[in-house]
């Protein structure tokens, strides 16, 4: 008896071995079933094959490599998280109003009740005040110059550019310039990563990162501020999902799931909280906005420190390139593995690719072909519209923090906090019921508790700020549950040639359509609990979709068309719920004489 491979060499089920008889000589010569020209079909390995999971496990798949790969995407993390959120700090308003010389030697409290009076009281230039402050005469003129309330003391761009009033839509259109070059980056990086490789696609996504944050330095007015951020806005989602693949690659199923899930929610938090307490640090904004330029620029160090994808190099038929790197890996790891199981492993990526033409071959490694695969191309379809849902959601729900009389720099580092706990819970409940369940639940309880909320908000006309932050910080501890076990699922069910080109479709009609969330959340203003309804439906659907998309537990990860097309076949909707028998388990690591890991 032999035993089907799986996730790092793990068995699923026994596959007999049954004697060979002779072949009359009509039967040796029979037609065989046609297959479509672009599919591969998959062949079981046998004991002596050594498949990349097989050799990764032998160089080293939870080891030193693998730790000094988690401490980098941390570092990166942390990097990203400050220079996403940049674009929010330097833009934060302060309560301002109209400047009048009877007004300079008031506290902000009086200054505050004397406008108080009038509709607009931040733009409203006074002609005239009674010394006592009781009554005040407004003005024709326009207001060309203010009185800011600095928060905590920090100075920020709008305040100092003065785009409050008629020029606040200055900073907005910058804003709406940063998310295009995301979608821009995140498209143009993504399949760069498919072409030229991760990494170096990730550093040049970090280099533009560079470049827009410096010009933003020295911006004065609406041009160059708004081709600065779009230039910033390049690298705002390429570099954290190029480096999250390349580390998907390379490491063990448990440090996958809950080093990544770990590593991405503390580092990304501590991103946020640095990046909202530096700026009351400097007051400043331009020399916050250095700060944060500078950081990207270090992760050009990558390139002589983190290997290239070794799964990548053999989808390329570069099979001399994938060997040195895990040669590498190994001998970074300390472990002794044999010339003959490298012989062996190139054995196998020869005999992978003498299965189809080299023509064919080469058509798996481009991004179009996937469209050719029925079932992958149904997949994949999946994976985009449950995507481009989370993100609409994810958006919606951390734009939804208007009237909560909180300074934003408190908000920003409540919303961080909840980060942690959400990363340790979805790994906890990935390593227990696995990818999928943790996906469905979490998109349905977010849902009922984000809908509940919306509700209760609308009967209850004056709740308490406390109460109103509680449920807020609630749903967004669900969502970023969501927005996580999506981001795991969504990767491992993409086949390795193509998985950077289609993910960078996915973060693109995910940005895309979270245009639509300031939309969503103005409809409250017709009824309260319409924007956590519509969220609502949306996580509905988003679960729905996750049903129909197999589970990626315990299983070896495409890394062809082929396998990708393969993957999940013959898996029912609610077979994720069906844990395997323990003994069973028993019996299929003692044949592999491997430790069967429920990650």
């Amino acid at each position: 008896m032999r035993v089907a491979a799986t996730e790092s060499g793990r068995a699923t089920h026994p596959i007999e071995r049954f004697p060979q008889t002779p072949t009359p000589q009509s039967q040796q010569h029979a037609p065989r079933l046609a297959t479509p020209h672009h599919i591969t079909p998959l062949h079981s390995l046998s004991d002596s094959e050594m498949d990349f999971e097989k050799i990764l496990g032998k160089c080293g798949d939870c080891h030193r490599y693998q730790y000094m790969l988690m401490a980098l995407y941390g570092f990166l993390m942390f990097v990203v998280s400050r220079h996403y959120f940049a674009q929010n700090v330097i833009s934060f308003v302060p309560d301002h109003w109209c400047h009048h010389p009877d007004l300079e030697h008031r506290s902000f409290e009086e200054i505050a009740a004397i406008y108080s009076q009038f509709e607009n009281p931040s733009c409203t230039r006074l002609a005239s005040i009674d010394p006592d402050g009781s009554n005040a005469t407004a003005s024709s003129e326009a207001c060309d110059r203010w009185i800011y309330n600095y928060d905590f003391g920090f100075r920020s761009m709008n305040a100092e550019l003065n785009w409050v009033c008629d020029a606040a839509y200055k900073a907005r259109v910058g804003q709406s310039l940063f998310f295009v070059g995301s979608m821009c980056g995140t498209l143009i990086f993504g399949l760069l990563g498919d072409t030229i490789g991760r990494i170096k696609a990730m550093i040049l996504a970090n280099w533009c990162g560079f470049l827009g944050d410096s010009a933003t330095i020295f911006a004065q007015s609406l041009v160059t501020f708004s081709v600065s951020r779009f230039v910033s806005g390049l690298a705002a989602e390429a570099n954290a999902y190029l480096m999250y693949i390349l580390a998907l690659e390379y490491v063990s199923p448990s440090l996958r799931n809950v080093g990544l899930n770990l590593i991405l929610s503390v580092f990304y938090s501590l991103g946020m909280i640095s990046a909202s307490w530096q700026a009351v640090w400097v007051g400043e904004w331009r020399t916050f906005m250095a700060w944060s330029a500078v950081p990207l620029l270090l992760v050009t160090l990558f390139y002589f420190l983190v290997q290239e994808s070794a799964q990548w190099l053999v989808t390329r038929h570069d099979i001399d390139g994938a060997l040195l790197r895990l040669r590498r890996v190994a001998h970074f790891n300390r472990r002794e593995v044999s010339e003959e199981d490298f012989e062996q492993f190139r054995v196998h990526c020869k005999g992978q690719e003498s299965a189809s033409s080299h023509h064919s071959m080469q058509r798996q490694s481009k991004l179009m072909d996937a469209l050719k695969t029925p079932r992958l191309r149904l997949r994949m379809i999946n994976v985009l519209l449950v995507f481009t849902i989370i993100t609409l959601c994810y958006n919606t729900v951390s734009r939804n923090v208007e009237g909560l009389g909180l300074s934003p720099f408190i908000m920003f580092t409540l919303f961080a906090l909840t980060l942690p706990p959400s990363g340790l819970f979805q790994a906890q409940a990935q390593k227990s019921m696995g990818r999928k369940f943790t996906a469905v639940s979490s998109m349905v309880a977010t849902g009922l508790m984000t809908a509940a909320c919306g509700i209760l908000l609308t009967f209850w006309k004056q709740p308490s700020p406390v109460l109103l932050v509680a449920l807020i910080l609630t749903s967004r501890f669900g969502i970023s549950v969501c927005t996580g076990a999506t981001m795991q699922i969504s990767a491992e069910l993409v086949p390795t040639c193509v998985r950077s080109g289609i993910l960078a479709v996915a973060h693109v009609s995910g940005a895309a359509f979270s245009f639509v969330s300031p939309f969503i959340l103005h409809l409250d203003t017709y009824f309260r609990a319409a924007s956590s309804i519509i969220i609502c439906l949306l996580l509905f659907a988003s679960a729905w979709i996750c049903l129909l998309m197999p589970e990626t537990r315990n299983k070896k990860l495409p890394m062809s068309l082929a396998e990708g097309e393969q993957f999940g076949k013959g898996e029912r909707m609610f077979d994720f719920l069906r844990r395997p028998k323990k003994e069973d388990e028993a019996d299929l690591s003692a044949e592999t004489h491997q430790k069967l890991v429920p990650e």
